[in-house]
């Protein structure tokens, strides 16, 4: 049974500078004349985010239409903010592409969003796939996601046991051992190693740029 590898996109791959809450704050100003609640992005889902928001203003405006506006937003805020692709990220993805490593994405970003990250930092030609916030607002409820994408994106059959899911929050984690999979945590977001250790998941690092990692994902 092949390995498969689902990544995280935010402070996993890449660090926006902010990029994403701040094109979600200019749609919700747009829309609703307001910034609304503040926004816990650290593994949250996108249509978690934007039901929030729509609960906050009371509006009967649909998810599709936030998105609609977020996206508009999106594309000029990345070109903006000073982001990068974070350390050993692109050395990694090159590593396991050569080795004929099975990956996917498993974000709360939506698909489009999500899309438009991966062309702005050149990393789209690694994932042919992917498990989105707008597929469900609940992460826990990507995993079976991902799996069946997988099955369909590669012709075959990969079980959870033998699927990695990696992140940098607690929510990955909880995400990846709700489906059953090994669980890769990386401080490169807000939460330290120490802190993501305490979750347990199956192993914490600095960066993705070690050793240690290749030989785990390949």
């Amino acid at each position: 049974m092949k390995k498969l590898l689902l990544f995280d996109i935010d402070c996993t791959l890449i660090d926006t500078g902010g990029a994403g809450i701040a094109a979600l704050k200019e749609a919700a100003c747009e829309l609703f004349g307001a910034e609304g609640p503040e926004l816990d992005l650290a593994g949250s889902t996108d249509e978690g985010i934007v039901r929030g928001m729509l609960d906050h203003f009371e509006s009967d405006l649909t998810l599709e239409g936030f998105y609609q506006s977020y996206l508009t937003k999106l594309g000029p805020s990345l070109a903006d903010f000073s982001g990068r692709i974070l350390p050993g990220v692109s050395e990694l993805l090159a590593k396991l592409e050569s080795e004929n490593a099975y990956m996917g994405l498993l974000t709360g970003n939506i698909a489009a969003g999500a899309d438009a990250k991966m062309r702005y930092y050149g990393l789209e030609k690694y994932f042919g796939f992917g498990a989105y916030g707008d597929d469900h607002w609940d992460r826990n409820e990507l995993g079976s996601v991902a799996l069946e994408r997988a099955r369909k994106h590669y012709g075959c059959d990969f079980s959870p046991e033998n699927t990695v899911v990696i992140g940098d929050t607690p929510k990955d984690i909880a995400c990846g051992k709700a489906m059953g999979s090994l669980t890769l945590a990386v401080a490169t977001g807000k939460f330290s190693v120490a802190e993501l250790a305490g979750y347990q998941p199956d192993l914490t690092v600095e960066t993705l740029d070690c050793e240690e990692v290749f030989e785990l994902l390949r």
